[in-house]
């Protein structure tokens, strides 16, 4: 059963330096107080897993949190790029950035591979791409029973994966909706898992089409209202536009951004 504790608990206690670390979330419940968190908490050297790394990421690239980045793509949404990103890239600041990219149907397959407890993962992607050229963990696989050169790639299995969801009751079983990408899948290839919520309640009620992740599978659990804010959560609050749009001047400028940081670090 999953153990109910504060924000800054599980922080502490489930994410280390020099840990793999997914945060995860699909256009809305990106878990963004819990990475701001990271932040505080000062963890360092961690290899950052995310299908579409934005803002959270930008935030604790900047902060010198992370020494790689395993992702699929890479942006501020509907604003621009993310500053912080390219810095680290372009100029080592605040520190170097190693990065691995994949497809998003790569880092998909990768995630269910290390959620079945397979070792990789086989699709037909990539074909006509040049990312096999500057990505080694993607490598042409033979079929043997038709023949067929396909792709593989290794499985995904963070230390620590953590997500935001709308709901868990007491024995932490957690139920999500709406939108959702590849949260179930990180959860269960990771090692150990944080899910933050918008409340928790005595007894999940049924909900068509919900997500739920039994408490089993989850490690701790905190409750977190609007641990998904500037993203949105379905059925709780709405995307906060003006915050993306704000981070672009923040994060273009390093002393504005360690302005930013020093508030967020308080």
């Amino acid at each position: 059963m999953a153990r109910i504790a504060t924000l800054a608990e599980a922080v502490g206690e489930l994410v280390h330096d020099g840990d793999v670390v997914a945060l995860e979330g699909f256009t809305h419940l990106i878990p963004f107080a819990a990475g701001q968190e990271i932040i505080r908490q000062g963890r360092r050297d961690l290899t950052l897993v995310r299908m579409t790394p934005d803002v959270i990421y930008d935030q604790l690239i900047g902060a010198g949190c992370a020494r790689k980045l395993i992702f699929s793509w890479g942006g501020n949404p509907g604003v621009g790029s993310l500053h912080r990103f390219r810095d680290a890239v372009q100029h080592a600041w605040p520190v170097p950035l190693e990065i691995e990219e994949h497809s998003h149907a790569g880092m998909a397959n990768r995630y269910v591979a290390g959620a079945s407890g397979l070792p990789f993962a086989v699709l037909r992607g990539y074909t006509g791409t040049d990312l096999p050229k500057h990505t080694d963990t993607i490598k042409p696989i033979t079929c043997p029973f038709t023949g067929e050169t396909l792709t593989a790639v290794p499985a995904l299995n963070p230390d620590v994966t953590v997500i935001h969801a709308q709901r868990a009751d007491r024995k932490g079983n957690v139920q999500l909706w709406g939108i959702t990408g590849v949260q179930k899948e990180a959860v269960l290839a990771a090692k150990r898992s944080l899910v933050t919520v918008e409340e928790i309640v005595d007894t999940l009620e049924p909900r068509p089409n919900a997500v739920t992740l039994p408490g089993w599978v989850v490690t701790m659990v905190a409750e977190v209202p609007k641990g998904a804010h500037p993203s949105y959560a379905h059925d709780y609050y709405v995307r906060d536009n003006e915050y993306y749009k704000a981070w672009d001047a923040i994060s273009r400028d390093r002393e504005e951004f360690q302005r930013w940081l020093g508030e967020v670090a308080r």
